[in-house]
């Protein structure tokens, strides 16, 4: 199964590597890379204080950070409904 969720990919259904499906992985892997980062980048920002003053999270952080990121997939998941929306609209 691919990262994305996409579906199985069955070993007799591989075949050769070609370079469409290597770019394919490459850019799959790009966007996985490009999710992670903004959400580092978001959640950090909105929910660790700037001055660290303990090597752990706290609890307030670690709520915080949770919730974060369940809301940026919950806006992902919904905008891609809805652009799924628009595109069968226009198609």
């Amino acid at each position: 199964m691919s990262f994305l969720g996409r579906g199985p990919v069955a070993p007799s259904s591989a075949g050769p590597l070609s370079s469409e499906r290597v770019e394919a992985a490459i850019q799959e892997v790009e966007l996985v890379t490009d999710v992670f980062n903004r959400i580092v980048s978001s959640c950090h920002s909105k929910c660790i204080n700037q001055r660290y003053l303990d090597g752990e999270l706290s609890k307030g952080e670690s709520v915080c950070i949770d919730r974060c990121v369940a809301k940026f997939f919950e806006a992902n998941k919904r905008m891609g409904e809805k652009l799924q929306t628009m595109g069968a609209a226009a198609g």
